[in-house]
């Protein structure tokens, strides 16, 4: 594992400090990038089974209407009092109907292993999807509901991101909390330092639901805000990747880490897919004593083989 401090310029334009997500393309140059990350990988099978469920997010979400947004009191209220104006404890009965759709469309082709979640869930009556839901949002995960975990989020993330898209970015504000997302509440999945224009070499955490990105300053820690003890890993590119696309961002006042992103070394990064296809990088991280400050919900139960 090489370790590198942490040299940037930042651009001389304001960027925007809030990225909604784009619903049109988000969910389909994801499984693109799982399609592409999976040739010749050691977990190749599952990586390309994700794309698949990517995909199967994509036409969901091409299908899903408007959906309805907190109410304009509700909204200022958030703002008001530094709230996220998303409450995920409050989902839109729609999201049924998407996992539904999704596990319809992933049955058609899936290994055995993920099969058998795919028709329970199928089978499943509302109120168990429910329970479900809670249980993931939660954190407080069953080895029982384990297999099924993954698609329920899948559908929660079509759902949300559809949510997010349709807020008024201008409208809203970063938390004093840098890793959680100011439109759902939810952690970040990674960061991203992007490309173009006023965004230029500037780093954006990315939510592990909406998929919404808000800027963070680099070399700051997420989860405690040093600035201090900072450090930057990585281990030689997976097939797919390019060399230092993907590193962990370790903090040793607070003993977490999370993955960033480069979309300088490629341009086709992904911090959803890139992060799943860099296992080895957690491995390392985790044994040398840090805690991943933000889960990758498509991980939870995932199907392996």
């Amino acid at each position: 594992m090489q370790t590198q401090t942490i040299d940037f310029h930042p651009p001389a334009e304001e960027a925007a400090p809030i990225l909604l997500p784009v619903t049109a393309t988000l969910f389909a140059d994801r499984a693109d990038r799982f399609a592409s990350l999976a040739t010749g990988h050691s977990l190749g099978d599952w990586l390309e089974f994700l794309g698949q469920l990517s995909r199967a997010q994509h036409q969901a979400l091409k299908t899903l209407p408007a959906l309805p947004l907190p109410d304009a009191a509700t909204l200022e209220q958030a703002r008001t009092h530094g709230m996220p104006p998303l409450n995920i404890a409050h989902r839109p009965a729609a999201w049924r109907n998407v996992l539904r759709q999704i596990a319809h469309e992933l049955g058609k082709t899936a290994p055995d292993g993920a099969r058998q979640a795919l028709d329970a869930l199928l089978a499943a009556d509302d109120a168990w999807l429910d329970r479900l839901a809670d249980t993931l949002l939660s954190g407080e995960i069953e080895a029982g509901d384990a297999a099924e975990l993954p698609f329920i989020a899948a559908a929660l993330q079509v759902v949300f991101t559809k949510l997010a898209s349709q807020l008024d970015a201008s409208q809203l504000q970063k938390l004093d909390a840098h890793g959680i997302c100011p439109c759902c509440g939810s952690p970040a999945v990674a960061s991203v330092v992007r490309l173009g224009a006023a965004i230029n070499n500037l780093r954006y955490l990315h939510c592990s639901l909406c998929n919404s990105e808000w800027n963070v300053p680099r070399a700051t820690c997420t989860a405690c805000d040093t600035d201090k003890e900072v450090a930057l890993h990585e281990v030689d590119g997976s097939s797919g990747q390019k060399s230092g696309a993907v590193r962990a961002e370790t903090c040793d006042a607070c003993k977490s880490y999370l993955k960033i992103v480069y979309q300088e070394k490629d341009p086709r990064v992904d911090p959803v897919a890139d992060d799943l296809a860099t296992l080895a990088l957690d491995m390392l991280v985790d044994e040398a004593g840090y805690e991943r400050s933000g889960p990758n919900l498509l991980l939870i139960g995932a199907y392996s083989g």
